[in-house]
């Protein structure tokens, strides 16, 4: 191993480069060098290493120990895989833990700063190879695959308007044969070399690890589940079986492959050598079993659950839609006033309702509408677009008052619609259920889609891309926002608003004379607990930007801040850079707004919508991923459909669910998803070595652990309260999705610090 060490040179005249070679020593995975400093060199600022060996080597840290006395060495925080010189001959470069603005930057180090920068820039052609730290971009062309199948056909996603779309990392693989427009899949998935999973987390929540752990276990199972007239459940004693008696695994079943993916399902049968695959209960269900049957848990999951982004005051009346009339049908909503008026028992009107904020809407009527047709082209598919009223009781609770389920015009039949209640007769009460059972789908697909991939992870991936392009290793900015990035890409392969606008853009909350947020649903945990959290994190960013920037001046002057933020709006999100919304970095205040929203997008947000999946959707008629039956009554009259539905309702209602087979993969993949690594790093508990260099960022962290801290214990305090009823009472599933830390596995709390599962 070279390496060659590289003196600050403050005075602006370059020192002579000091060079050693570095050998293995006895002591596991260290090497170590000497060489003799002149007492003229000054402070050493980086170091160049040059691996002579054919493979690539990580490197953790490096020290520099004068003297014999470690306590005063130099160390280099490097944590970085460097390839070998047969690969690539450039030397690689790290900085020493001092963070220093452009204009700060020592004059010995400001060619090295920017060579380094020039280096993860790339050039932007030939493919990606697997020892690279190069950074990128290219729209979403590799969705689909026409060469395999014409079926596959995929829409490239960014850089049209048609389909506007945040960028992703560009891996530079060739275009498909059928399509010029399409990048091929086959090959490796280039993910910049540090962007890549640690060996701890490649072992429990890899994605190739996820794909062929199923890959063993489903068709093991096939034959178990499938027989030759119904693949859906027989009745609801059948899924609870999932979680009792499990389901027998075949001697032949790759073991080793299940083990590794789900660990805590593979069980051993007592007193013998079988083994079976065993659901865990979750918790939603081990507290209260018929709780996902229940009105008021529907209701409470909009504001305490997996999905509590999506809920808006109602604030017009009539509800109309804002598609063309001419494509759809009849813009009119078939709720009316006489339908919610009679719901809320006549006790107000629904002007009433309106003026004291009580009437609430999950809308998924415009958003979905457009793609009905298509999907019920499927098989064994079907979608409406619906609407779901909700009335804010006098306990700060939600009750469900009436859904609408649309399907459009075609060319052949007109637009179909109709208003759902809980009626006081059975046919209208089960006709309800259904109903539902089709809005928690919506909500579900929303969530994963949007309020989960789009808004966590594929809208952060262009700030990563731009900030390892923009921002040095010795920016301050850079080694704030690093951990938050930590695995992002690897598990891809900002929401605009930041959470108070958010709250308030969905009539949620309103901002008083004072500025601070009040809260139109007192009592609604996710807002509640996250403003705590967004908070916290404001206060970090605000008291580190000030450590480093002591002026508005400074950060307006800042050319690599301009340069990251000019290439965000531009390149990375370019499909919407002319949206009225983006923010200028030109003072404290803005910046430690932006860094606000990255921070709270990458651990809070994500967080919230993630780790609570199997709690909440490992019951999977919960939160069902698809269903496969239009309502009985779509078609109106004595059909079929709805002569089965009259006889055993329940029947029809397992016929909707996704199959065995469907919610086994679901079930298994959300295990996955909801489950915390063994290295994980929770917001405000590790410090970056970096921050520990400096004695002002170092309180200003400690700081930020211990509000984290008692954020945890206000928490605890919330869910013990019985007069919070929408996250403390009997059976119901405390919210704790915002708590701070937690141990390994599936617990339903904790926010690490990026997007890594």
């Amino acid at each position: 191993m070279h390496v060659v060490w590289w003196c600050t040179a403050e005075s602006g005249v370059e020192k002579t480069r000091v060079t050693a070679y570095a050998h293995k020593t006895l002591r596991e995975g260290h090497y170590e060098a000497e060489f003799k400093v002149p007492a003229s060199f000054g402070p050493v600022g980086a170091v160049l290493v040059e691996n002579e060996h054919h493979k690539e080597v990580f490197i953790k840290e490096i020290k520099l120990v004068t003297g014999g006395d470690s306590s005063t060495a130099v160390t280099f925080d490097c944590n970085s895989w460097v390839h070998s010189k047969f690969d690539n001959p450039e030397k690689r470069i790290f900085f020493t833990l001092k963070s220093y603005l452009p204009s700060d930057t020592p004059k010995g180090l400001e060619d090295l700063r920017k060579k380094d920068l020039q280096a993860l820039r790339g050039d932007g052609h030939g493919e990606r190879k697997v020892f690279e730290r190069v950074y990128d971009y290219d729209v979403y062309n590799d969705l689909g695959d026409p060469d395999k199948n014409p079926a596959h056909q995929r829409p490239v996603l960014g850089g049209n308007k048609q389909y506007p779309y945040p960028r992703r990392c560009r891996t530079g693989r060739p275009r498909t044969k059928k399509d010029p427009e399409t990048e091929m899949r086959e090959g490796h998935n280039y993910v910049p070399r540090d962007e890549q999973f640690s060996e701890v987390k490649q072992l429990t929540f890899g994605a190739t690890t996820l794909r062929s752990g199923l890959h063993a276990l489903l068709p093991a199972l096939r034959p178990l589940l499938i027989n030759k007239k119904d693949l859906r459940f027989p009745h609801f004693p059948a899924i609870d079986d999932l979680f009792s008696d499990g389901i027998p695994l075949p001697a032949q079943t790759g073991f080793d492959a299940i083990r590794t993916v789900v660990p805590r399902m593979v069980k051993l049968v007592e007193d013998t050598t079988d083994h079976v695959l065993r659901f865990e209960v979750p918790e939603m269900i081990e507290r209260d079993r018929f709780s996902w049957f229940k009105d008021e848990e529907f209701a409470r999951q909009t504001i305490a659950g997996l999905n509590p982004l999506c809920i808006q005051l109602l604030t017009e009346f009539p509800i109309k839609s804002k598609l063309d009339p001419e494509v759809y049908g009849p813009a009119e909503s078939a709720i009316t006033k006489e339908i919610l008026e009679k719901q809320m028992n006549g006790a107000l009107t629904v002007e009433q309702a309106l003026a004291a904020k009580r009437l609430f809407i999950l809308d998924y009527h415009d958003v979905f509408l457009p793609y009905v047709h298509k999907v019920r082209e499927l098989q064994d598919a079907t979608l409406y677009a619906s609407r779901t009223i909700f009335f804010l009781t006098d306990l700060g609770t939600l009750m469900p008052l009436a859904i609408e389920l649309t399907r459009p015009k075609s060319p052949t039949r007109p637009q179909w619609k109709r208003a759902f209640t809980h009626g006081p007769d059975a046919t209208d009460a089960w006709l309800w259920k259904l109903a539902k059972a089709h809005v928690l789908t919506h909500d579900t697909g929303y969530h994963q889609l949007v309020s989960h991939w789009l808004r966590t992870h594929c809208c952060v991936e262009p700030y990563i891309i731009a900030a390892n392009r923009q921002l040095s290793r010795l920016h301050p900015v850079y080694r704030l926002l690093h951990p938050h990035f930590r695995y992002t890409m690897e598990i891809n392969a900002l929401a605009r608003e930041a959470l108070p606008n958010d709250l308030i853009k969905r009539g949620l909350a309103v901002r008083g004379e004072d500025g601070e947020l009040e809260l139109t649903i007192k009592d609604y945990p996710y807002a509640h607990d996250g403003l705590l959290v967004w908070d916290s994190i404001r206060q970090w960013a605000s008291e580190y930007v000030n450590v480093y920037y002591k002026s508005d001046e400074a950060v307006a002057a800042d050319p690599e801040l301009r340069a990251f933020w000019d290439e965000v709006r531009n390149v990375g999100h370019g499909d919407k850079k002319d949206e009225p919304w983006w923010p200028v970095l030109d003072t404290r205040d803005s910046l430690v707004e932006t860094l606000t929203t990255i921070m709270w997008v990458t651990s809070g947000h994500h967080s919230a919508v993630n780790f609570g999946q199997y709690h909440f959707a490992g019951y999977f008629p919960n939160r069902p991923t698809t269903i496969r039956k239009n309502m009985p009554v779509e078609e109106g009259g004595p059909g079929e459909e709805m002569e089965k539905f009259l006889k055993q309702p329940e029947t029809t209602l397992l016929d909707m669910l996704p199959t065995q087979m469907q919610a086994i993969k679901v079930m298994t993949t959300l295990d996955i998803l909801s489950s915390h690594s063994p290295d994980e790093e929770y917001m405000g508990e590790f410090a970056e070595p970096s921050w520990l260099a400096e004695p002002m960022v170092k309180a200003a962290f400690e700081k930020f652990g211990g509000r984290m801290k008692e954020i945890e214990g206000f928490i605890d305090e919330c869910n013990n309260n019985l007069d919070l009823k929408n996250r403390c009472g009997a059976g119901i599933v405390p919210y704790e999705l915002l708590k701070p830390f937690s141990k390994p596995g599936v617990t339903g709390r904790g926010i690490p610090s990026s997007i890594s599962i």
